[in-house]
């Protein structure tokens, strides 16, 4: 990489990090990545849990390229009738339980749990949220609220207040779920903790102690839905349905989109006291809809989500036999793999 190039990058685009991986992207196709030298990369980041059925599939390319030639933004999301926002909806309830039929799009994984975390305030009239320790939600103001990493927390404190944390898989911690929580949000499985299950137990104990205190169940799935860990939705492992689940990353196919599911019953108090409830100018972008109903398309007319299971454990094989990894914890193709000491770790993300 010219050095000009690499200085104008690090000082004109803000940084998330100090070490940055620097590759110089000049096409992505599939599970591969090329830099502007022409080096191939097998891209196992998936754009951080984006790109599920590849870069540019052509199924979304398609999408997206007959989408440009009718129409870009004409209005706020749920005023007018689009062919892009109105299929994705019914291709969502087409895969959803009953009690999962009203989306409402957005930007980002962040923004569907920040408007998840309004309609459970909404709804229920009460106050209290309560998330998991160690768990992540996103970066902006509410989600980060509700991240149950005090190191992630730290530099932005003071945070929203009343909100209280339980223990992943500790059912005696559930003992806090009380008639002044609002909500209950948790990732269905851990991924920032380092992939953690849930146990049937827990996760079923959960669902009764928010039946029976009416707070609201939300399943964040941005980074495990849309077949990364064998189903569509990682629920669906453990036969536990939400109140409200949200979704980001690989529902858009590669493009930029999050969104929020509940009831019919429980969106619809967004319209009224106050009316505009939760409002977004590009949520549900046509060409970001018409590009996320392709990839649920995908994923629903391949044996993309059947095979998962099987290239996952070809690839947890394959790494059992490296002597620096001390463990692997993998649902499908979604994996953490603990390495043996922080050198390792070192030596593996600097290349």
């Amino acid at each position: 990489m010219p050095l000009q190039r690499k200085k104008i990058f690090l000082e004109l685009q803000a940084q998330t990090n100090q070490s940055p991986y620097l590759i110089d992207v000049e096409k992505a196709e599939g599970i591969y990545i090329w830099d502007k030298s022409g080096k191939k990369y097998m891209d196992m980041i998936a754009g951080v849990a984006v790109t599920n059925i590849g870069h540019r599939h052509p199924s979304v390319i398609d999408a997206i390229q007959k989408q440009l030639d009718k129409h870009l933004h004409v209005m706020v999301y749920g005023e007018y009738l689009q062919d892009a926002q109105l299929n994705l909806a019914k291709n969502l309830a087409s895969i959803l339980p009953d009690s999962l039929q009203c989306s409402y799009i957005v930007n980002s994984g962040t923004e569907a749990n920040e408007g998840a975390i309004k309609l459970a305030k909404r709804f229920t009239g009460r106050k209290q949220l309560i998330a998991c320790n160690f768990s992540y939600h996103g970066s902006t103001h509410g989600s980060l609220s509700v991240t149950g990493n005090d190191v992630k927390k730290a530099a932005f404190l003071p945070l929203l207040p009343d909100v209280a944390f339980i223990e992943f898989n500790n059912i005696d911690s559930l003992k806090i779920i009380t008639e002044q929580a609002a909500c209950v949000i948790i990732e269905t499985i851990q991924g920032d903790a380092g992939l953690i299950k849930p146990t049937q137990e827990f996760i079923t104990a959960l669902r009764e102690k928010c039946s029976q205190t009416g707070a609201l169940l939300i399943f964040d799935e941005v980074q495990v839905g849309m077949g990364r860990t064998g189903k569509m939705f990682a629920f669906e492992h453990y036969g536990v349905v939400p109140d409200i689940l949200t979704l980001g990353k690989a529902l858009g196919g590669g493009m930029p989109i999050g969104a929020f599911i509940s009831s019919y019953e429980m969106m619809h108090t967004l319209t009224n006291n106050p009316v505009l409830g939760h409002i977004t100018t590009f949520g549900g972008h046509p060409v970001i809809a018409a590009a996320a109903n392709a990839c649920i398309d995908v994923l629903k007319t391949t044996d993309w989500i059947a095979k998962t299971e099987e290239k996952g454990q070809f690839l947890e094989n394959i790494l059992k036999q490296h002597h620096s990894i001390k463990e692997i914890r993998r649902a499908g193709l979604f994996f953490a793999i603990e390495m043996g000491s922080f050198e390792i770790v070192k030596k593996v993300v600097e290349g």
